[in-house]
């Protein structure tokens, strides 16, 4: 266990980062982050920034040196850079989070095996891959990259009708190695955020209902409109994940769910995730104030709601809206500190709280 006046290592320096770095002060930690980016949103609220590449190898080393822990605010952290860490100092999540979240044909892989049901997919390769799997899809599926690509990025969409450019699909994602998703007809979006501590204890926050727009979350609203069963079934899988990473942190797992309430996976994210940030308005203990408990070896905090709301994403020149809803009552804005908008580019959400009398 951590005490007051330690110091956590922040991999880095996003909103995500900088959320982070807030909950650490409040509890009494001091924070460096490791960032190439100068001034990033996170070195504003952090004690330190090491301004390097995340695979710098001094760098890696004296954050190893300077901090008690180290965890990370994006899953694109080099995975060799985790595990030169994890030799050094304590790590959370494991690296091992990092190694399957990065590929998604490993991704969908682990979470089968977990007995995670997720949406059909086919491992594509090459024309002849790709040709293959949307034969057994019926020319509707989405070609999604194994690495990287978020927010919509790296996708290209089929839906077989006699427009789609086959032959052209792959060379518009580099040639890369990707998989093929068949199309689920699905009724809503939710995602659940659950935190596992060292001794593997699990807290699980009320779900979320998800809408996105251009491949970017737009709205999360609490309490998705779901049946108990079907919130305590994604709960359930969140909790089995995590125990087959052997994971410690904030996890995020998004679901589809289907006209009958049956859940497909879809993906996790090894972090706090952007669909978990009405927590910070609507909870004594947020999702980011959950994820330093847990990786300091601190007791989990309640994940209790004491409202219910709803938390919209300030994107690109949404920004310019901010006077307003400053103005309207029951609304907590958050903006990260980037100086400049662009379209697409996440600048702030704002959360409106619905209070219910009976929770308070």
């Amino acid at each position: 266990m951590l005490q007051p006046g330690s110091t956590i290592g922040i991999i880095g320096g996003g909103q995500l980062g900088r959320m982070l770095a807030v909950a650490a002060a409040r509890l009494g930690f001091h924070t460096i982050i490791l960032e190439p980016q100068a001034g990033c949103p996170a070195a504003q609220v952090a004690n330190r920034q090491i301004a390097a590449p995340y695979d710098d190898t001094d760098a890696l080393a004296e954050l190893a040196q300077l901090c008690d822990v180290i965890t990370y605010e994006f899953e694109n952290v080099p995975v060799a850079a985790a595990q030169k860490l994890a030799e050094e100092t304590r790590v959370y999540p494991p690296p091992i989070a990092l190694e399957v979240s990065q590929d998604r044909f490993r991704e969908k892989a682990f979470l089968n095996d977990c007995g995670i049901e997720t949406a059909p997919w086919h491992l594509v390769n090459d024309t002849a891959g790709l040709v293959a799997g949307l034969a057994q899809f019926d020319g509707r599926a989405i070609l999604k990259t194994r690495h990287l690509g978020y927010d919509g990025k790296g996708q290209v969409r089929f839906r077989g009708d006699g427009s789609d450019d086959i032959a052209g699909a792959l060379a518009s994602i580099g040639n890369a190695p990707a998989i093929l998703e068949g199309f689920v007809a699905f009724e809503r979006e939710i995602s659940v955020i659950a935190a596992r501590d060292r001794e593997g204890h699990v807290r699980t926050y009320d779900i979320a209902e998800n809408v996105h727009s251009n491949g970017i979350l737009a709205t999360s609203t609490v309490p998705a409109a779901i049946a108990p069963a079907t919130a305590e079934g994604a709960a359930r899988a969140a909790e089995k994940l995590m125990r087959a990473l052997d994971y410690v942190g904030v996890l995020g797992l998004e679901f589809f769910v289907l006209p009958d309430g049956t859940l497909l996976a879809n993906e996790f994210a090894p972090r706090v995730h952007n669909s978990g940030h009405w927590t910070e308005a609507a909870c004594a203990i947020s999702q980011f104030e959950q994820h330093i408990r847990a990786v300091a070896g601190l007791p989990l905090g309640d994940t209790a709601r004491h409202s219910d709301c709803v938390m919209e994403n300030l994107i690109g020149d949404d920004i310019a809206r901010v006077p307003e809803l400053l103005k309207e009552p029951a609304a907590v804005v958050h903006l990260y500190g980037k100086a400049e908008a662009r379209p697409g580019r996440k600048m702030g959400h704002v959360t409106r709280l619905r209070h219910d009398p009976e929770k308070l």
